[in-house]
């Protein structure tokens, strides 16, 4: 449905993430990966989606100056933020064992932003969403990390994991976004720049 809506763009996803890339290939868009490195450095004076913002747009500067007049490259960030303060990815396991800690028996937030650039504009959205994680065992957390590796995921889980399903006690808003793209959001904002072009 979108994809014959989008059938004159050509969707660039600059992302390396296989959940952000399964997302794409389940709603059905024809779509091409492109990847630069970027320093994902930001403002210590920045919190929330400020971040999300500032990085998501930093990571589509190296594109800007090649793109099409048809291309929308979509670039995005996600930060889990615990009492206003982001948590990234981790270092190592015994900093992944450390944010599971801080995160066991709390609230969590997950905030995603995601950029799309065309040649001549660029629109911005985020959202966020509350997770709740049940107190977890020392055990429970070395198990997860010794068997899932997270280390390539912001807040060193995956909801869509083992964790997720015996931890979370609860959710408030989008489950993608949790897993790492607020799938939604995608679609209502690729279908607006559609009809605007």
């Amino acid at each position: 449905m979108l994809n014959e809506t989008l059938k004159d763009f050509n969707i660039i996803l600059a992302s390396a993430s296989p959940r952000r890339h399964a997302f794409l290939k389940e709603m059905n868009l024809d779509f091409e990966i492109q990847l630069q490195p970027v320093d994902e450095i930001y403002p210590k004076h920045l919190k929330r989606e400020a971040i999300t913002d500032f990085l998501a747009q930093l990571k589509a500067e190296p594109f800007i100056k090649n793109l099409q007049d048809n291309d929308i490259l979509i670039t995005s960030d996600t930060i889990v933020c615990l009492e206003d303060k982001a948590i990234g990815k981790p270092k190592d396991e015994a900093d992944a064992f450390k944010m599971i800690k801080s995160l066991s028996n709390k609230t969590h937030e997950v905030v995603t932003s995601i950029c799309f650039t065309l040649k001549t504009k660029q629109h911005l959205v985020n959202t966020s969403t509350k997770v709740t994680f049940k107190a977890l065992t020392d055990n429970e957390i070395q198990y997860y990390i010794n068997t899932y590796k997270p280390l390539d995921k912001a807040g060193a889980y995956g909801i869509q994991e083992w964790i997720g399903a015996v931890g979370i006690t609860n959710i408030e808003g989008s489950y993608n976004n949790v897993v790492g793209l607020p799938t939604h959001l995608l679609y209502e904002t690729l279908n607006s720049i559609a009809k605007d072009v």
